[in-house]
């Protein structure tokens, strides 16, 4: 699978494909786990797709909090 590049791509890939509601609590709870370097899930992330991507969807799931407030 190739790494998504937009916002919206990303946020189709959530919502529609993957049928997850962007909720303030799904949000909060994705973003302490990819802000935490422990986590093994954040591990695997980085792993796979690496750091600049990890901070890219940081930044989506940034906006997407914006967007819910």
């Amino acid at each position: 699978m190739e790494a998504l590049k937009t916002y919206d791509d990303w946020k189709h890939c959530i919502t529609v494909l993957c049928g997850i509601q962007l909720t303030p609590t799904y949000v909060e709870q994705r973003l302490a786990a990819l802000r935490d370097p422990a986590d093994q899930r954040t591990q695997k992330f980085i792993a796979t797709w690496g750091e600049v991507h990890l901070a890219q969807v940081v930044g989506w799931f940034e906006q997407a909090e914006q967007e819910l407030r």
